[in-house]
C-alpha cells in the first residue's frame, strides 16, 4: 500500500531531511507543490486535504493557518513546529515518553512534533520522575550545546560564511529564559516549575547533547546514581532508538571529553548518567536535525500508519 505524504514547507531544514528520509521509500507518495505556488493557500490546501500525512514544517502562526486548512478527516498532521506540543486533542511525537504513547500517536490525526532541546529533556528526566526519584516540585536547571543547523537557514548561512570571529566560540543564548521549548519541558516530564534553562551554540553543523546537574539531595532520600540509571535503563527497557550507557562510561571519562555529535546520522538517544557521592549529570546526546527534528516526524508518521517504527530510518 502506497501513502500519500505532503511537507508543507519542503525548503526549510526540516522539511529537506524529511523529504531525504522519505525519498528511499517504495511505500510512500510524495506530494510536490510547484515553486511557483508555495505560497498560494488554495494549492497548499488542496494538497493538505489529499494527503493520508502533512509534515508542518513552518513556522509557528504559519502551522496554524495550515491546520485551520485541513477539513479532510483522514489526513494526518506532524506539525514540527512549537504551535501545538501543548494543546489539548494534540498527540505528542515521542512514542518513548511512557506507556501508551505509541497509541495515541496511532489513534490522534493531529500529532505534534518535539523540540530538540526538549526532546533530550524529557528523555533524560520524564523517567526519574516516574519513578519517583524526582519530585514534581523539584527546581532543576539544564544546558543544551547544539550544532548551528538548529537555527534554520539564516544562521547556517552566518556559519558556513565564515570569516565572523564571534562563531567561532560556543554562544549562550535564550538569556531572557523564556525559551519556547520551555512549556513543552515542563508539560511531557511533569515537573511544575520550568527549569532553568541555557541553551549554547557552537561552531559545528549537528549534533546536541542536553545535560542536566543533581544533586543527589534533590532526590528521593537515599538515591544513588545506580539507582537513576537503572530507572532509565527499566523505562525504556525495549526501546530501539534509545541506548541508556554503563554508567560512568568509562569510555567517556577515558577520553576526558563528551562528544556531542556522535548520535549524528541516526535517530538514537544516549543517555548517560554520571555521578560521585553527592552529585549527578544526566546527559541525553541526539542528533538535532535526527531524532530531534525529521527523524521523529518520521518515526511518529511510521507509529501512526502502523508500520514498521523504525522504517526509513
Amino acid at each position: 500500500m502506497s501513502f500519500k505524504v505532503f511537507v508543507d514547507g519542503q525548503e526549510g531544514t526540516t522539511g529537506l531531511r524529511i523529504n531525504e528520509y522519505l525519498a528511499a521509500r517504495s511505500d510512500v507518495e510524495v506530494l510536490r507543490i510547484d515553486a511557483d505556488k508555495r505560497k498560494d493557500a488554495a494549492e497548499r490546501a488542496r494538497l493538505l486535504n489529499a494527503a493520508d500525512v502533512a509534515f508542518l514544517c513552518l513556522p509557528d502562526a504559519a502551522s496554524r493557518e495550515a491546520a485551520a486548512m485541513i477539513s479532510n478527516p483522514k489526513t494526518c498532521l506532524i506539525d514540527a513546529s512549537t504551535a501545538h506540543r501543548t494543546v489539548p486533542g494534540w498527540a505528542f511525537g515521542l512514542p518513548e515518553l511512557a506507556a501508551g504513547q505509541r497509541d495515541k500517536i496511532r489513534a490522534a490525526k493531529r500529532i505534534a512534533n518535539p523540540g530538540c532541546h526538549a526532546s533530550a529533556f524529557i528523555l533524560a528526566l520524564r523517567p526519574l520522575v516516574d519513578a519517583g526519584l524526582l519530585g514534581a516540585e523539584a527546581l532543576v536547571s539544564a544546558t543544551s550545546i547544539t550544532g548551528y543547523s538548529g537555527g534554520g537557514k539564516a544562521m547556517i548561512a552566518q556559519y558556513e560564511a565564515g570569516g565572523d570571529q564571534k562563531l567561532k566560540s560556543p554562544r549562550p543564548y535564550a538569556l531572557g529564559l523564556a525559551h519556547k521549548h520551555l512549556p513543552e519541558m515542563m508539560a511531557h516530564t511533569g515537573l511544575r516549575n520550568a527549569p532553568v534553562f541555557m541553551p549554547i551554540v557552537g561552531d559545528f553543523y549537528k549534533g546536541l547533547a542536553v545535560t542536566v546537574p543533581l544533586h543527589l539531595s534533590q532526590l528521593r532520600a537515599g538515591t544513588t546514581p545506580e539507582q537513576v540509571r537503572e530507572a532509565l535503563a527499566a523505562h525504556y527497557a525495549g526501546e530501539r532508538f534509545i541506548r541508556v550507557m554503563p554508567l560512568r562510561d568509562a569510555e567517556t571519562l577515558a577520553e576526558g571529553f563528551f562528544d556531542v555529535q556522535a548520535c549524528n546520522d541516526t535517530n538514537r538517544v544516549d543517555l548517560f548518567v554520571f555521578g560521585s557521592e553527592t552529585q549527578i549529570l544526566v546527559i541525553a546526546r541526539l542528533d538535532n536535525l535526527g531524532k530531534g527534528a525529521s527523524g521523529a516526524a518520521v518515526q511518529a508518521m511510521n507509529v501512526h500508519l502502523g508500520l514498521d517504527e523504525g522504517l526509513g530510518l
